[in-house]
């Protein structure tokens, strides 16, 4: 191989199969701004082309193979060298050798398992992408293509009301109830608030949504707390028995599913917040936990198809014969 044989360089390209009519959905970076990425879920199949293109025409490129990988990974901020890859397969594109002109690989990975949702945070991000590499001696030539996963739930069968009670004694007593304790990313909490016992002036009352992000483990935690929304409920005194509705619409706050130890690495979970504040500037408040999910739009035929397929690879041909019923029934209904 002769020196000048480096000055070879290429341009690579990563394009979806189903690039033009796969859903498009907004995702925060970790810069804060929004950017579009292609959308997929669980059990989907991720399949397209690696496009490389030789800068200098005509002549060769020697390499040590192309691959492309598809990847699933968490990064804590404060930990920024270690990446923790939870998903990591890897096809090979071409064997060891040379290109004397630009060319087109295809890849297909199969009803891949993206088991958690896509997450951006304060010291925290999840994410899955794509990266079509070709292997050279000095320097790799490599391309990354980002992709944004949403994990969808169905309704939760127990979804009890949530009652409590604010107090201090022989001044204050309240009751306030929400309708349910898990909602869907659009959503509505409703809720009560009843002023049993109001000895105190109570100038302001309102009701936050606190998102709290725990990341790393034993001495190591970090908690990040983040005012979601603040929603006022009066501005005034409230007399003996009255009571005061709420109508919290969530569809217009930024918010994710609740994320319970994710792969033991971080926890996002969400608090309603009652804030009362009296004359004097006292604050008194109660907290509670609320469930967050995200709530599937209309099953696509494909979808369902292949979830079904995911099931019968994990769980064998009993509860795929199952999940094949429901596929079926979802795409008749």
């Amino acid at each position: 191989m002769s020196f000048f044989s480096f000055g070879q360089s290429a341009d690579i390209d990563v394009v979806l199969n189903d690039a033009e009519t796969r859903k498009k959905v907004e995702h925060k970076t970790e810069d804060g701004k929004k950017d579009k990425y292609f959308l997929f879920y669980d059990g989907e199949t991720v399949s397209g082309k690696v496009n490389v293109t030789l800068k200098n025409p005509g002549k060769r490129l020697e390499h040590q193979g192309i691959k492309i990988e598809f990847v699933g990974q968490i990064e804590l901020y404060y930990d920024r060298g270690n990446h923790h890859e939870f998903v990591s397969l890897v096809k090979d594109l071409a064997r060891p050798g040379e290109i004397t002109q630009s060319q087109t690989f295809d890849f297909e990975f199969t009803h891949v398992e993206k088991p958690y949702e896509s997450y951006t945070g304060q010291n925290v991000k999840l994410r899955y992408f794509l990266r079509a590499t070709v292997i050279r001696r000095l320097n790799d030539i490599s391309k990354e293509m980002d992709i944004v996963v949403h994990t969808l739930s169905t309704y939760p069968e127990l979804n009890s009301s949530i009652k409590m009670e604010v107090g201090i004694e022989d001044c204050l007593h309240i009751e306030f109830e929400y309708n349910k304790s898990k909602y869907h990313l659009k959503d509505v909490i409703v809720g009560k608030i009843y002023f049993l016992l109001v000895r105190i002036k109570i100038k302001h009352m309102e009701i936050d949504i606190i998102k709290r992000e725990t990341t790393g483990t034993g001495p190591s935690v970090y908690h990040e707390n983040d005012t979601i929304a603040k929603y006022e409920i009066m501005d005034g005194a409230p007399v003996r028995g009255e009571s005061i509705p709420i109508r919290l619409f969530l569809a217009g706050y930024d918010l994710t599913p609740t994320m319970r130890d994710i792969n033991k690495k971080f926890s996002v979970r969400y608090y309603l917040n009652l804030v009362l504040i009296d004359e004097e500037e006292r604050r008194y408040f109660k907290q509670q936990e609320i469930t967050l999910w995200r709530k599937g739009d209309v099953v696509r035929k494909s979808m369902s198809h292949q979830a079904a397929i995911a099931s019968q690879r994990f769980e064998g041909s009993a509860a795929s014969e199952s999940a094949l019923e429901q596929a079926a029934k979802e795409e008749s209904g």
